[in-house]
């Protein structure tokens, strides 16, 4: 029963370090992050500046597992790109030799007067947690709250490790004698190494332990380098499974980047011994030389610095390998299409403001299509729930993200040439529509976000809610329509029917939630689904929303005297009597409030017979 309990508390640590990946995953998404992308893109473009600050980071918290975990977590998140991730991992791997070097400098009692003390693992997470709660219950800043998040993930994270590493605690000194029972035979000493790490999880504590022996009875380094070779492979490999566990196809081919060149490393120091000792040039005295702590600490080192360095301007090798064996994932036709759209943003036409605006105008104009898409089927999660459907509406989420952040980066990049006030508007129209765009996605997301919540306790919207939400769904189809029409065809003519539409759309969502409050007063709809219909309500009136600022902007365009005075034109428009305006009012006002009129309900709420849905689009 003991070893029993062991596998549920191993498999409770796995749980939190999973949980913690995708908290702090997602606070990462959540984050803008523009100057962490930033810095951290200036620092990985260079294999070099990569590598050591792989090490650094290792070196810090004492752990080239947490240490590889964040870099896919940040790959995960978009702050890196795979191929900037590889310099990190081979310094992650130098860094954890640092450990060993500090074992060797002060006994357990002075590393807790060190400062290095301070970031160990079983420190960081609790003060990391702390953190993250205090920012997230005490900040009413939205950043705030994220960057809460970001630390509670670390946190949660950290203690999965500990908690995994307590588990098997209990192993050690039975692994102690294993690690050092087979002096003779080399390939038992390597999958000793392996087996003893894949247990314990953490190559550190492996090499502290041989540390441990060779303080006490003395190692020789025929007698260790075959299980020093192995724990390299075992840290690895307990990596490589934790991360791929719910990973991407970038974060996978990070994680297996760790596992080839540690494998390379690997046959490179065979390799290297069987010349030495061939050769003559690696002796029997040195050979069968007796180790102390520090030459364990000495060896162990040797054996991770000498491949990252050989192997650092190979990178592109190793991502090539990672590449092939994980080849991508078939891609939508969008992703395509928005891919051959990004590429376009040609950095030497900036000096071209006209061309290189129309560049990004067809980039929005793909945009605009994935944020419809995402509309559609967030739409279509709320009558035919699909789970697969949730990835694809998140990765077209990412998608936006992505888009965003390089549009607006190449939009400003183009302002030291914009001469004319044509160009100038066209850029501060861009840079509005982009985030209209965005917007719109994040929106839709939030209403799946309402959805899962109803189906995670159980709940579904009555009939009547449904029925009553497909007029707003519809009328959200056809602004949607209407606003990306005039987008695409710079119709000044077509955005001018946006903003009448957006009030009869508000109209129509103030007398659903009334309608659906009456519901609920007489008991005929749960106060809870309640409250989730009518975040979907808002949320759908927040698209409106977006819709009309658009609209607003695409006008500017053609009629510069309502930039600075647009809240004076909407407002001149709905009490001037516009007789345009009035006609696209009384036009859609008549549509969606008369087959609200129509729809199949008795007065106290009760279907009568007819369909259950109706769709008017």
């Amino acid at each position: 029963m003991v070893v029993f309990y062991r596998i549920i508390a191993l498999l409770g640590g796995l749980s939190m370090f999973l949980y913690g990946m995708r908290v702090m995953g997602d606070g990462l998404k959540a984050s803008s992050g523009g100057a962490m992308k930033e810095a951290l893109s200036k620092v990985t473009n260079s294999p070099a500046l990569s590598f050591l600050l792989g090490v650094l980071v290792t070196c810090v918290i004492q752990s080239s597992t947490a240490t590889i975990v964040l870099t896919v977590g940040l790959v995960g998140a978009g702050f890196l790109t795979f191929r900037q991730s590889i310099g990190i991992v081979l310094g992650a791997n130098v860094g954890t030799a640092i450990t060993a070097q500090i074992i060797r400098l002060m006994d357990l009692r002075s590393a807790e007067d060190s400062i290095l003390y301070f970031f160990k693992a079983d420190n960081l997470a609790p003060l990391a947690l702390i953190i993250g709660i205090v920012l997230i219950m005490f900040s009413r800043r939205g950043s705030h709250k994220n960057m809460g998040n970001i630390a509670c993930g670390f946190g949660i994270l950290f203690m999965g490790l500990l908690y995994m590493s307590s588990a098997v605690a209990a192993f050690s000194d039975k692994m102690s004698g294993l690690l050092v029972s087979f002096e003779n035979n080399y390939f038992l000493q390597f999958l000793s190494g392996v087996g003893v790490t894949a247990i314990i999880q953490s190559s550190s504590a492996v090499v502290g332990i041989i540390q441990s022996i060779a303080s006490s009875i003395g190692v020789e380094l025929n007698g260790i380098f075959a299980v020093i070779i192995g724990v390299n492979i075992g840290d690895c490999l307990t990596t490589y499974i934790v991360c791929h566990i719910g990973a991407n196809t970038e974060q996978k081919r990070t994680a297996t980047v760790h596992v080839i060149y540690n494998i390379c490393a690997a046959a490179l120091i065979i390799i290297a011994l069987i010349i030495l000792r061939t050769t003559g040039i690696l002796s029997d005295e040195i050979w069968k030389m007796s180790l102390d702590s520090g030459g364990v600490a000495n060896v162990h080192g040797i054996f991770r610095l000498v491949p990252a360095v050989i192997f650092l301007p190979l990178s592109g090798v190793f991502a090539a390998i990672a590449e092939k064996l994980i080849p991508d994932v078939p891609k939508e036709q969008e992703d395509i299409e928005i891919e051959q759209a990004l590429n376009e943003l040609d950095p030497l036409l900036v000096t071209s403001p006209v061309l290189a605006l129309s560049q990004v105008s067809h980039l929005i104009g793909h945009m605009s299509d994935i944020a419809l898409h995402n509309y559609d089927a967030c739409v279509m999660q709320i009558y035919e729930y699909d789970p697969a459907r949730d990835d694809r509406i998140n990765q077209r989420e990412i998608i936006l993200d992505r888009v965003i952040d390089k549009a607006n980066e190449y939009v400003v990049s183009i302002s030291p040439h914009v001469v004319r006030d044509r160009d100038n508007r066209n850029q501060n129209f861009q840079i509005k529509a982009l985030r209209c765009f965005e917007r719109i996605g994040d929106l839709a997301v939030n209403i799946t976000k309402a959805v899962d919540i109803l189906r995670d306790n159980g709940l579904q919207l009555t009939e009547y809610a449904k029925t009553e939400l497909r007029l707003a769904v519809d009328a959200i189809y056809e602004i949607l329509d209407l606003v990306q029409k005039a987008y695409k065809e710079n119709s000044a003519e077509l955005a001018r029917k946006v903003e009448p539409f957006e009030e009869v759309i508000d109209d129509l969502i103030d007398t659903l939630n009334s309608r659906h409050v009456y519901r609920m007063m007489k008991n005929i709809c749960d106060p809870v689904t309640g409250i989730q219909y009518q975040a979907i309500l808002q949320n759908l009136e927040h698209i409106s929303d977006m819709c009309s600022d658009l609209a607003i902007y695409i006008l500017q365009l053609s009629d510069p005297e309502v930039i600075g005075n647009e809240h004076d034109y909407i407002h001149e428009l709905h009490h001037s009597g516009n007789p345009e305006y009035q006609a696209v009012y009384k036009e859609q006002y008549r549509k969606y409030f008369g087959a609200l009129d129509e729809l199949p309900f008795k007065e106290d709420g009760a279907l009568k017979e007819g369909p259950e849905q109706l769709s008017f689009t």
